[in-house]
């Protein structure tokens, strides 16, 4: 038995929940926010079988994308300053996905 923690961008998180599901995987779905750009993300944690991980991570790829958005940065300046924030891209999207061994399972 395995555990696949999968953190997907929000954009893209209703698909795969809703891909997941009909693929026949049981999905627990947390919001959860990243430390880097602090957008908001949503982790799913799937419980699966051994020989179901593979299309569990295909059904991830397929619906989890990668985009380039333009986000604002603000230059360093003197205090008092003002200041014109510029647009950079950054790449967001795609999915973080860590599987995990699980020893023992109890659905009680």
């Amino acid at each position: 038995m395995k555990l696949i923690m999968a953190i997907v961008n929000n954009d893209d998180s209703s698909l795969v929940q809703t891909s997941l599901t009909e693929g026949g995987f049981f999905v627990t779905k947390l919001a959860t926010s990243g430390g880097f750009l602090k957008k908001g993300n949503t982790t799913f944690f799937i419980g699966t079988n051994d020989d179901r991980v593979d299309a569990a991570i295909e059904i991830i790829k397929n619906h989890a994308k990668k985009r380039v958005e333009k986000e604002p940065t603000v230059p360093p300046t003197e205090m008092g300053e003002f200041f014109t924030p510029i647009m950079v891209d950054i790449l967001v999207g795609g999915a973080t996905i860590f599987v995990l061994d699980i020893d023992r399972f109890e659905k009680i």
